[in-house]
């Protein structure tokens, strides 16, 4: 089992393997070790996967807003004296990606934007979050609405699937209003064409969080991106097809150094 450690901003996080860096940051509600199927990876990267602030073992809850989780992943880099690396995003994680690359995007080698999204139009807020309100700023108080997440997020309903989601997504009431509230403040039509680094989407065929024709507008607006919908998946797909999953991140962070 990994041991975290904290960085000197109060960030915990988990730091293991051996090549080039890859950076996975998880999704709302989640914790750093959501990752675990990942954990393979550390065979050909080196891995470092972030608590973002107030999230898992993180004890900074002021400021909660997609800017400050980019600065605080940042930060930790830079404490590792880690000058660029791959940056995955789950999610919200990849808007937190898409925010590190505003920020600083020499930092950024590649950029792997799962499930994730850039913008949210009040129509499609309308659609995605108002009928849902009360239940999503339920989620936390009771295993009741902690199983409506499990089967928002997940195609396969398997028990297997369900228990590691239950593991891996511990939402903080107040944490995952705040942080929800800040995914639909994000914009950034104007930040995607842009782009100029390697950037791989990838959406799930099943997704009912983030429909795939999320990504596919994001495809659109980040000139030469690879856009792949992963079948038979739905908001989780690190959970629900690991293997593929993780040979997919492989392929594709290969090909870039390859290409270079």
């Amino acid at each position: 089992m990994e041991i975290a450690k904290t960085s000197k901003l109060g960030v915990p996080y988990l730091h293991f393997g051996k090549g080039d860096p890859l950076v996975l940051i998880h999704g709302l509600g989640e914790v750093k070790e959501g990752w675990e199927d990942q954990y393979e990876l550390a065979n050909h990267y080196e891995l470092i996967i972030p608590d973002l602030r107030g999230h898992g073992e993180c004890n900074k809850t002021d400021g909660i807003s997609i800017k400050n989780f980019a600065i605080d992943i940042l930060g930790l880099l830079k404490e590792l004296k880690i000058e660029t690396a791959h940056i995955l995003g789950l999610s919200m994680g990849g808007a937190v990606a898409q925010e590190m690359y505003r920020q600083a995007p020499k930092c950024c080698r590649t950029l792997l934007l799962i499930s994730s999204f850039h913008y949210f139009p009040k129509k499609l807020k309308s659609i995605l979050y108002e009928p849902r309100k009360k239940l999503l700023e339920q989620i936390s108080l009771s295993k009741e609405h902690s199983e409506y997440a499990s089967r928002m997020a997940l195609y396969s309903w398997n028990k297997e699937t369900v228990q590691k989601f239950d593991r891996i997504f511990q939402p903080k009431r107040q944490i995952f209003v705040d942080s929800l509230a800040a995914c639909f403040e994000v914009n950034n039509l104007s930040l995607l064409p842009m782009v100029n680094v390697p950037t791989l989407i990838v959406g799930g065929q099943y997704d009912s969080i983030l429909p795939v024709w999320i990504q596919v507008w994001m495809h659109q607006l980040i000139p030469h991106s690879e856009f792949i919908i992963m079948r038979n998946t739905g908001h989780l797909a690190k959970l629900e097809a690991k293997d593929r999953f993780n040979n997919l991140l492989k392929k594709f962070i290969e090909q870039q150094k390859t290409a270079s």
